[in-house]
């Protein structure tokens, strides 16, 4: 994903929650996933190397990477 996308893609978004190396945004105007093309809920950006992840509900993922960062995109 290019610099521009990603910043085009978060600018689409609501911020949700920053801190311990993940950065989290709701979908809600009903952006398409980069990955599936489907209407995504929520991006997960991981910062660091190492990031542990407590989901409280069972999700679809797709992944994808952006200079180094992984991008989650959650699918309920």
């Amino acid at each position: 994903m290019e610099d521009s996308e990603l910043d085009e893609l978060v600018a689409s978004l609501t911020p949700r929650e920053s801190g311990g190396g993940v950065r989290t945004y709701q979908n809600t105007v009903s952006v398409a996933c980069p990955a599936c093309g489907e209407p995504f809920d929520d991006l997960v950006v991981c910062e660091d190397d190492l990031t542990s992840l407590e989901l409280s509900m069972v999700l679809d993922l797709c992944v994808t990477t952006h200079d180094g960062d992984v991008l989650l995109f959650t699918h309920k």
